[in-house]
């Protein structure tokens, strides 16, 4: 499902030349979307290869900063899937097909530091959250 499909409000309402938002003239997106829209998006790499999709957006409460996208990838029907955080400058949002895009293949990601949903880590923890910015490439920001 993409953000169009779970778009309950009409924030990204189609304008007459078929574009969302900022681009059609009407409504906030995509420059500025909702955070329930975004979850259930599928991510894929850059080579088309689908890495799974958002099932969580992690928000820094003390600067009001999204922090991470968690991503489900691998396993069947939920079962034996593993999560992980995905720092969210890491991710695009790819507009004419209406998924993320991250800069890794799936060799990449199955290699990269996980959790299942019953020991999810300590994300506030700046030693683990450097480890997950590192890993990325992604520059941490300051708290």
């Amino acid at each position: 499902m993409n953000y169009e499909e779970r778009d309950t409000l009409g924030i990204y309402k189609a304008g007459t030349d078929g574009g969302i938002g900022h681009d059609a003239g009407q409504g906030p997106g995509p420059a500025l979307m909702g955070a329930e829209t975004l979850i259930g998006n599928d991510v894929y790499s850059r080579q088309a290869e689908k890495l799974g999709e958002v099932k969580e957006i992690m928000l820094d409460m003390r600067s009001g900063r999204i922090s991470y996208a968690v991503l489900s990838f691998g396993g069947f029907l939920g079962m034996g899937e593993k999560l992980f955080a995905i720092p969210w400058s890491a991710l695009a949002l790819d507009t004419m097909n209406k998924r993320f895009m991250l800069d890794v293949d799936k060799e990449q990601l199955a290699r990269a530091p996980g959790f299942d949903k019953d020991t999810w880590p300590d994300m506030a923890n700046p030693e683990w959250a450097e480890g997950i910015h590192a890993y990325y490439g992604r520059p941490m920001y300051s708290m």
